[in-house]
């Protein structure tokens, strides 16, 4: 058994095998097992081999994979399971860095306790919701929750806020996408709910990469944990086909559109780096007849719902997203992942690829890389261990588009400043949460930085049917 460098205390577990294994030997009651099955889990995965034994005998856990490695199912069944033994409210408590995570693992609960004799309820704290609808389903003895799942920042506001609202009788603390929360713009967060909830419970950390803020709540807050990894660096997974795609900045647009062209027939999340540019790159698509729709966290709840349920149904094709997509929305038929603007750093890279590809599925992961990106982009490469091909694309073809893109840009910027002028900053609402006062460019919770916001999203769907651009 290896030791780990900066904890050399606790016990670190490595498995990069595909080693296959029975549900019922991980210890799981036969009921589970069954569940498993009419979900179509053939299977365990790496990480739910190597870290469900441990969560049922009592240790806490850190538990590092690649996205799309069954991190949910890690911590779920162990919770189920303990529920199943001794049902009680308020028994689990799920931290998420945003409202989609918080709702797809609702939606994994719920599926999963469907197949089950026993009603486990389930509840999401997220912004955008209503504090008094939320403390109505606290109050019905039908609702009331056995498990919660929240964002940090709307979690405080029903600790400081909600008359009666405790966490007394919490027993497990679950931190997904653990190094995405404890950055340092949630420390005061994770740092109120850890005072507010019993020192006796159960910790479980999982993400896809290990960060210094994750070690440091470990020596904080968790007792003797045991560290789990299927991956010891920044992995992304064997069946992604990566590239990059070095252009002029001024091109970007021009070559995202011939990209959509050649690509048709496929799901695509392209990634952008502020609230704005979705807006914005959404609005030259329309112009140019091709159907998207955005997803940033400046979008009412409402409306981040509808854009994420039109997309998963296939009623667009093309998502344009910021990071707030990244974090573990599990959609199988993302064929195409375009970071359409550089991420910051490689644990993004990882989180924001890791949408396609998923569950041994093929996907493709394409990174425009701008003269300004060069230095960030080979940062990546040291990172993820690989050198990437460049995408091949012939410089003729795409710019016949160019005087298209150029026009639709322009019509695009002149209907967006008739809407910014019209409507001006959007008044924050009392339901929004605090990851979108500070920065519209960051979905997490309050998320550090200064960037100029549009305010409402614009109604970006097109009546015309066309993809293709000639």
């Amino acid at each position: 058994m290896n030791k780990n460098e900066e904890n050399s205390d606790n016990p670190v577990i490595e498995n990069n095998d595909n080693t296959i294994a029975p549900w019922k030997s991980l210890g799981i009651e036969e009921s589970l097992c069954q569940a498993c099955e009419k979900l179509n889990w053939k299977t365990p995965t790496p990480i739910q081999i190597q870290a469900i034994p441990q969560v049922l005998e009592g240790r806490d856990v850190i538990g590092i994979a690649e996205t799309g490695s069954g991190k949910t199912g890690a911590f779920m069944i162990p919770i189920i399971q303990a529920l199943l033994k001794k049902p009680e409210h308020f028994f689990a408590l799920i931290l998420t860095p945003t409202r989609e995570l918080a709702f797809q693992i609702r939606g994994e609960f719920e599926a999963y306790t469907s197949f089950l004799d026993h009603k486990i309820n389930s509840v999401t704290l997220v912004g955008g919701s209503s504090l008094v609808e939320d403390s109505l389903i606290f109050a019905s003895k039908q609702t009331k929750p056995h498990v919660i799942i929240a964002t940090p920042g709307r979690l405080v506001d029903h600790l400081e806020n909600t008359n009666g609202f405790n966490l007394n009788t919490l027993k497990f603390l679950v931190m997904d996408e653990a190094d995405k929360i404890l950055n340092m713009d949630f420390e005061i967060e994770v740092d109120k709910i850890i005072h507010a909830i019993p020192r006796e419970r159960r910790n479980l950390l999982f993400s896809a990469t290990m960060t210094k803020q994750v070690q440091k709540l470990q020596r904080a807050a968790l007792k003797n944990p045991i560290k789990v990894e299927v991956s010891t660096t920044y992995k992304t997974v064997d069946n992604l086909d990566q590239s990059y795609l070095l252009i002029p900045s001024v091109l970007k647009e021009v070559y995202l559109v011939h990209i959509l062209n050649e690509l048709a027939d496929n799901s695509f999340i392209v990634f952008c780096a502020t609230c704005t540019s979705t807006i914005q790159l959404t609005t030259i698509l329309k112009n140019l007849g091709i159907k998207a729709i955005p997803l940033n966290g400046k979008m009412s709840q409402d409306k981040r719902s509808a854009a994420l349920d039109k997309y998963k149904s296939k009623k667009r094709l093309i998502l344009i997203a910021t990071d707030v997509a990244s974090l573990g929305l599990d959609i199988p038929h993302v064929g195409v992942v375009i970071n359409y603007d550089i991420p910051t750093n490689s644990k993004s890279y990882v989180h924001r690829v890791g949408r396609t590809a998923r569950a041994g599925r093929s996907g493709r992961a394409i990174t425009f890389v701008t003269q300004f990106d060069v230095e960030l982009y080979r940062k990546i490469e040291d990172a993820i261990c690989k050198k990437l091909p460049q995408y091949e694309t012939e410089e003729k073809e795409v710019m016949k588009l160019q005087e298209r893109v150029g026009e639709a840009r322009r019509s695009a910027n002149m209907e967006l400043n008739k809407f910014k002028n019209k409507y001006g900053k959007r008044k924050k609402s009392k339901n929004d949460d605090d990851d979108d006062d500070d920065d519209d460019d960051d979905d997490t919770e309050q998320s550090s930085g200064i960037r100029k916001r549009i305010g409402k999203k614009f109604n970006h769907d097109s009546k015309k049917p066309k993809r293709k651009i000639r």
